[in-house]
């Protein structure tokens, strides 16, 4: 560790204890000379604008001065936390020069704007590139701010309200109490309802729910408020979960014993018992483990049961169910409050956010708790750092005063940090659904899952609310989306890429085939994925959501079902449309040369039962052959972009690009079939050789090859574009594709 950052450290420890735990009685301390040159005070009731800020010096000298002077000490705490210092032991700091300013950070209450709380900021520069990169990465902020404690805010003439409160050991679940009280007055159905399912007030009758007073796991109450527990599982745990053994007697007043069950679920218990809320869902108990069907008839009411949920609890900081709540229990959670008192003022380096804590826990990348996050209407994060409380309409925490009656026109610190938000709303505009469906692909796809196969039953309750919400109504979620991949929208569904920096395997059945998986559906491989547009192609960097396809060149698509028949899928066929360009189509005509291959009922005659999955449907193939891209490879992880050209033309001209995995050789000649046209973008091929660019010049292709399995039927490699002009001049073929 470098010895800056190694001072950094050990001054941090050795005053962490004494910091941490200042109290409010604490006696004048001393400052260094360009410190005590400041007016806190006035700082704190005036602000002080970044263009007339005061200098602090260099990192180095400040941190040589922290043994002495207190604000010096928070200063170099703060650099050290927000930064992640301990994680670049390496990098040097020395130079990086400070300042401070201060303004305000808000108001509760938007007719005392002039009555502003103050925070200090410091301003540290410059930041080496590596940790801000990092800090992009965590989605920690980027700021240095300190604020002054609520027990000080009368000495610079303001309300408690946005100044820093002091975290006790225990969760003061009074507080908590609070947070929920006025979320339900003030936001009332907003934060309230389950708006996709408003129609349904109910649970059905075979749901479960633990009964905290009685101690029994009951059949839910008609109508009944209840609490939901979203954690990590970590490993197998028959020794506490509800099973067919024992269903019966959990059923009985007492029948549920506190010590089978493992630290989470009973912490979890005690805080609904305190908040004095009787019924709690627990999947762990409520659903019958070794019972597969009833385990499908509780996971298909998922959405119901956490968009239904007063509150959900999140115990974020476990990785397992045998961690505590943290703060739930005397000793369960470690002080992380820097506090010191300077010039009479107590001030405190603010916590992180909830979006940085949260991005930084195992549990944020289950598979299984995204739905349930997404889902809910109320959160309570427990975190190593503190409680959060995230509704609809905002955010609150323990070290921040932040409850008001005006919570809707408020402006804080806290109100833009929400751990998740909302993708799930509907809109009137088509490409605004695409992308709500999309962004929920791109945030559930990295996830973890312990048994592969959950991959759908995982997101089980998200395609049902996109069901309800994107879907005509009455339409059957198991039909409007068929392996994650939404049906209507084929055409824009199948143009998913795996993330850049992913690595993408095939996923494997129940059974240890990979049939069970279509390599079409991203459900069919493990590893994170996007729809990002176009542009990535040119600059190997995963990019903004991808709009619908400029025209469908597939007239009827066809899947072999779980029965082994066949079935048409009710896909939304988008039709073609040009810009008049002088250059090109002065008259005013279509510029398309491709046209789509009719379907045809022979296309569905089979000599040979396909496997379950596989998409039937009439297109045209070419082969063409791919060349890396070396000038992006210096980024490349594990896919990267390789241009694609005719094969065996004497001078390569770039007919278009595709993204594979790295690992594919160069001069590789590969399949390709046409999906869609695409509205295009300059640079993705040679336009000296194959002319100049138009509206819809592009097609989306994807590469396919033979499976092992089966000759006569195909698997995803890839999907890129290739220009028009090209594939008007190659040796197509019209063929009735089986991509399994």
């Amino acid at each position: 560790m470098s010895g800056l950052i190694g001072r950094l450290r050990e001054q941090f420890l050795s005053m962490s204890v004494r910091a941490k735990h200042t109290p409010a009685s604490t006696p004048e301390t001393t400052l260094c000379t360009t410190c005590a040159a400041l007016d806190f005070k006035k700082l704190l009731q005036e602000g002080l604008p970044e263009d007339k800020m005061r200098p602090l010096g260099t990192l180095q000298d400040i941190t040589k001065k922290s043994g002495r002077c207190t604000f010096c000490r928070l200063v170099v705490d703060l650099i050290r936390r927000r930064w992640r210092l301990d994680n670049f032991p390496n990098t040097d700091v020395q130079g990086v020069h400070c300042s401070i300013s201060a303004r305000g950070c808000g108001t509760l209450d938007p007719g005392l704007s002039k009555k502003d709380a103050h925070r200090l900021y410091i301003h540290a520069s410059p930041r080496p590139f590596d940790i801000s990169a990092s800090l992009i990465a965590a989605k920690a902020v980027l700021y240095l701010d300190i604020q002054l404690l609520e027990e000080d805010s009368r000495k610079v003439a303001r309300p408690k309200d946005l100044h820093g409160r002091r975290i006790p050991d225990n969760v003061d679940v009074r507080l908590i109490k609070r947070w929920m009280n006025l979320c339900e007055q003030v936001h009332g159905e907003t934060c309230g309802t389950m708006w996709w399912k408003s129609g349904i007030k109910d649970l059905p009758a075979f749901v479960r729910m633990i009964d905290v007073m009685q101690m029994a796991v009951v059949h839910a109450p008609r109508n009944c408020r209840f609490l939901a527990l979203s954690y990590v599982w970590g490993g197998p745990g028959e020794y506490y979960w509800t099973s067919t053994a024992n269903a019966v007697s959990r059923n009985r007043p007492a029948g549920l014993k506190v010590s089978k069950l493992p630290a989470t679920i009973v912490d979890a218990i005690e805080l609904a018992r305190q908040i004095g809320e009787r019924y709690l869902w627990v999947d762990a108990l409520c659903i019958l483990q070794d019972s597969q069907e009833d385990k499908a008839m509780q996971i298909s009411i998922m959405d119901r049961v956490y968009g239904r949920a007063t509150l959900v609890i999140i115990a974020a900081s476990g990785a397992s169910v045998r961690n505590r709540l943290p703060g739930m229990r005397a000793g369960s959670r470690i002080h992380n409050q820097h506090i010191e008192c300077v010039q009479g003022l107590h001030l405190s380096i603010p916590l992180p956010s909830p979006l940085e804590v949260v991005n930084d826990t195992v549990w944020n990348t289950r598979g299984w708790t995204f739905q349930e996050v997404i889902l809910s209407t109320r959160r309570l994060y427990f975190t190593k750092h503190q409680v959060y409380f995230e509704c609809e309409q905002g955010v609150q925490c323990e070290d921040v005063v932040v409850e008001t009656q005006t919570t809707k026109r408020s402006s804080h610190p806290m109100c833009h940090s929400r751990a998740h938000n909302f993708p799930l709303v509907p809109y009137s505009n088509a490409e605004m659904n695409v992308r709500g469906y999309e962004d929920v692909i791109e945030q559930y796809t990295p996830r973890n899952l312990t048994v592969d196969s959950d991959v759908l039953a995982a997101a089980m309750a998200l395609t049902n609310v996109m069901t309800t919400i994107l879907e005509p109504s009455g339409s059957n979620p198991q039909e409007a989306f068929r392996y994650g991949m939404w049906i209507r929208n084929l055409d824009l569904s199948l143009l998913w890429q795996p993330r850049f920096d992913a690595m993408h395997t095939r996923r494997i059945g129940l059974n240890g085939e990979r049939s069970s998986w279509p390599s079409w559906a991203w459900s069919g491989w493990k590893g994170a994925v996007n729809y990002g547009i176009e542009s990535q192609m040119l600059d190997g960097t995963d990019s903004a959501p991808h709009p619908l396809p400029a025209e469908s060149f597939v007239t009827a698509w066809n899947l072999v079902d779980h029965d082994g028949s066949v079935v048409r899928l009710h896909v939304d066929r988008i039709p073609p449309s040009w810009n008049v360009d002088s250059s090109v189509n002065p008259d005013g005509t279509s510029p398309f040369k491709y046209s789509a291959p009719e379907s045809r009922a022979s296309d569905l005659v089979l000599d040979f039962l396909a496997p379950r999955g596989t998409l039937i449907f009439r297109t045209q193939c070419a082969r063409f052959q791919v060349l890396k891209m070396g000038d992006m490879l210096d980024r490349a992880t594990a896919h990267t972009v390789f241009h694609i050209l005719p094969i065996n033309q004497v001078t390569p001209h770039y007919a278009g690009r595709i993204i594979l995995p790295i690992n594919t050789p160069s001069k590789t000649i590969l399949e390709l079939i046409v999906l869609s046209r695409c509205d295009g973008l300059r640079g993705l091929c040679d336009s000296t050789m194959w002319g100049e660019h138009y509206y819809g010049c592009m097609l989306h292709v994807m590469a396919v090859q033979e499976t092992h399995d089966d000759i006569r039927v195909s698997e995803r490699v890839g999907v890129g574009l290739v220009v028009e002009a090209a594939w008007m001049k190659c040796e197509a073929e019209e063929r009735v594709v089986l991509l399994a």
